[in-house]
């Protein structure tokens, strides 16, 4: 399936055989050489740790508001979701545009100005759940602007043939603050309370914005000229003439609307029934948050040769979480188990991010990151919606294997296609000092 991909800039970069011994990836720490890497780098490292504290931080300050209940807080956290589905696309057209730097600083702005309002309604006792609704949903609707554009600003702050090195180290970030971003938001909550817990996710905002400020990238290739709806067709059609892209992209949906949601409605479910309680989940959840770490440092050290094949095994083997987490293992085992599929998630996505950086246009990066998210995101509600009446109809047990097996049957059938078994390492460029 790679007779139909395109080179991006660097033309000199060929494909090697297919042997089944890995490349060692150049760079690792080295990337942080890139005086403009390590500002998007430090500035990210700040800004996910607020992303994971107002995933504990706004339920409790949905819940602080008098009458506010379950429904209120799934309203609140719909909201988010919802909006940065619908605007997804558009970001990912905008990003191919204008400058991906400044299309997140402007993100990250509106990002702080939503949770510093939230914040000052929360602490002021003004707060209601309508109002954070619809600040949510402008807090969405930014966010869907910057996540296109990440994918497509990593290849313009390092040097060629290091982009696995830059998205492992982004990765570790984000799943260090998966394991500490919880236990501080903890403490956050318990000393300043929700709207204070919010300030701080408003100034993790600030924070990365100050560094996208300071960014001086290489300019990217400009997207050929064309109304939205034919740069949008533009971006569908990278993805649609690689079958390794939309067959991957059907392996993350099933994933995300199968998995996930039977995990994260499953999961605390049977820690309550059998095990003990949330001490048990939140051993549970840390493990695969240390076995994604794990995979973040396999990745900065190591480059597959066969990069479809791991995306396709890594993927199969991390669609039996469901399964795992709903079973009758003891805690330790199940929390050993969620770390082997937090390794293969973590090499999974940053193989993933690699290959997409390597082999699509540079002026269509961000536009086919878009079609990658809203493929992630669309049916990830309906799942949450779905998975609990279905397991009080059929059993808790069987919506778990069920969720594991379909989506596990999606992901070796996609795994064996040709497009991604043919997917073969890229030869790395020498690096010239002027690179340094």
């Amino acid at each position: 399936m790679l007779g139909q991909f395109r080179d991006r800039k660097e033309a000199h970069i060929t494909r090697t055989g297919a042997g089944p011994e890995p490349l060692t990836t150049p760079g690792r720490f080295e990337v942080l050489r890139h005086r403009d890497f390590s500002l998007l780098f430090a500035g990210q490292a700040v800004s996910v740790l607020g992303d994971r504290l107002v995933m504990v931080a706004m339920p409790f300050a949905v819940l602080s508001i008098p009458g506010a209940g379950l429904a209120g807080v799934g309203l609140v956290l719909g909201a988010s979701a919802l909006s940065l589905a619908l605007f997804v696309l558009v970001g990912g057209v905008v990003a191919d545009r204008l400058p991906r730097h400044l299309m997140m600083l402007g993100s990250d702005v509106v990002r702080a100005a939503a949770q510093m309002l939230s914040a000052a309604l929360l602490l002021s006792g003004t707060a209601t759940v309508w109002r954070l609704v619809a600040l949510q949903a402008v807090y969405g609707a930014a966010e869907a602007f910057f996540r296109p554009a990440v994918l497509g600003l990593v290849p313009q702050v390092v040097a060629s043939g290091e982009e696995q090195s830059a998205n492992a180290l982004l990765a570790l970030t984000s799943n260090v603050g998966m394991v500490l971003g919880p236990a501080l938001a903890g403490v956050l909550v318990a000393v300043l309370g929700p709207g204070g817990a919010l300030v701080v996710d408003a100034g993790t905002f600030a924070v990365s914005a100050l560094t996208l400020v300071a960014l001086r990238p290489r300019p990217a290739p400009p997207s050929v000229a064309a109304p939205f709806l034919g740069q949008l067709s533009g971006g569908w059609r990278e993805v649609r003439t690689r079958s390794w892209v939309w067959t991957t992209l059907l392996a993350f949906s099933a994933y995300h609307a199968l998995v996930l949601p039977a995990v994260f409605v499953l999961g605390p479910k049977v820690a309550g029934d059998i095990r003990d309680g949330s001490t048990s989940w939140g051993w549970i959840s840390s493990g695969f948050g240390v076995g994604a770490v794990v995979g973040s440092v396999v990745a900065l050290h190591w480059r597959p040769r066969r990069p479809g094949l791991l995306i396709g095994t890594t993927l199969s083997l991390a669609s039996t979480q469901a399964v795992v987490c709903a079973s009758a293992l003891p805690t330790w085992s199940v929390a050993a188990l969620e770390a082997m599929t937090g390794v293969c998630v973590s090499l999974c996505f940053t193989v993933w991010e690699t290959a997409l950086q390597e082999r699509i246009p540079a002026e269509a990066q961000s536009r086919v990151s878009s079609f990658d998210h809203l493929a992630s995101m669309t049916l990830m509600p309906v799942g949450f919606v779905l998975v609990g009446p279905v397991a009080q109809q059929v059993g808790t047990g069987t919506t778990a294997v069920g969720a594991s097996l379909l989506t596990g049957a999606i992901c070796l059938a996609v795994a064996s296609s040709p497009g991604l078994r043919s997917l073969t390492a890229l030869a790395l460029p020498s690096r010239s000092k002027s690179e340094d």
